[in-house]
């Protein structure tokens, strides 16, 4: 029955953000706390696991721009990542490019790589587009396994940290972690200026009711394949910056695993969230760091976490906090 009353696609659509970069009280507040944060950190921890979180906690949230403001569920995610980072660490060091050309070139390696197969699983929607996603990730997993220029199950090794601008010198891991801080917060304000952008409030239009903003005249499936571009593509950026600070990449990278655990740090952070997937990556990353020396037991502790999380905490850490304050983040 067709309701008189405006519909939340239509609100979505033509809400406007708020602010310049569509941020609210409260989520400015969180924003200079995690800008914060980033800048006092080094002084307090180690720098390159600083840029590990860093860089998943990007990741993530390209992840997140698709499942929590879309509705599409991909695991196939890893396949971006570690694509972007292959092509990066191969240009840095067979190329000799400067840093900021490596992560652009894993950027649009991501991309391109997202609307080949977003053409292909994007037609698709729930369980099917998840696991047509799977299936074309498994792909380039095989792919990169044969790959010449990949180095097969020994990845690209020593991976030099390329100069930025092709002056400054990024060997240093001070002068490393700048540049991932800029990375990241570029992708993360990048990420908030789409979700509340017009073409942003479409999108969860369309994630709340398909049909309706179809019958409006909106072409769905080309809003969902741009998103998934434009995910993937961060995703990319994301993988080839994790390549330079750790001066390789390999098959982890694209393996299916990295899928689960992205998937795992947005729910655990908070799915549909500005900063969930941040704190998601952060407590995920922080888990594999310091509980290493237990070996498996990492495995066994993220199942917990991730189990009490679905238990206690429905909408992930950072939901729970907005929804017990009646706060967006």
């Amino acid at each position: 029955m067709a309701s008189t009353t405006t519909t939340t696609v239509e609100r979505q659509a033509t809400r406007p953000a708020l602010g310049l970069l569509g941020f609210t009280r409260a989520q400015g507040i969180a924003f200079l706390l995690m800008l914060a944060l980033i800048v006092v950190s080094p002084l307090i921890l180690y720098p390159v696991f600083l840029m590990k979180v860093l860089c998943f906690a990007l990741f993530a949230c390209a992840f997140n721009l698709l499942i929590g403001y879309v509705g599409l569920l991909s695991f196939g995610h890893a396949a971006f990542f570690g694509m972007g980072s292959y092509v990066a660490a191969w240009v840095a060091k067979n190329l000799g490019v400067s840093a900021e050309v490596a992560i652009i070139a894993g950027g649009l390696t991501g991309a391109l790589l997202g609307a080949v197969l977003g053409w292909i699983a994007i037609r698709r929607q729930g369980l099917y587009f998840a696991m047509i996603t799977l299936a074309l990730a498994q792909m380039v997993y095989f792919f990169c396994l044969q790959a010449p220029f990949t180095g097969g199950e020994d990845g690209i090794q020593q991976v030099p940290r390329a100069p930025l601008l092709g002056v400054v010198s990024m060997q240093s891991d001070m002068s490393m972690y700048c540049l991932v801080a800029a990375v990241f917060l570029a992708g993360f304000l990048f990420i908030h200026r789409i979700v509340h952008s017009p073409f942003g409030q479409i999108l969860k239009g369309i994630r709340e009711n398909e049909p309706r903003a179809t019958s409006l005249g909106y072409r769905t499936d080309d809003y969902k394949l741009i998103a998934f571009i434009l995910s993937t593509g961060i995703a990319g950026i994301a993988g080839g910056t994790k390549a330079l600070v750790f001066g390789i990449a390999t098959l982890t990278d694209v393996h299916s695993l990295m899928s689960g655990e992205v998937v795992l740090m947005t729910l655990v952070g908070g799915l549909g969230t500005i900063f969930g997937p941040v704190v998601g990556a952060l407590l995920v990353t922080a888990m594999e760091n310091y509980l290493a020396p237990f070996g498996a037991w990492v495995t066994v502790t993220q199942g917990i976490v991730f189990v009490l999380c679905i238990l206690l905490f429905r909408r992930g850490i950072v939901g729970e906090i907005g929804a017990k304050l009646r706060i967006s983040l």
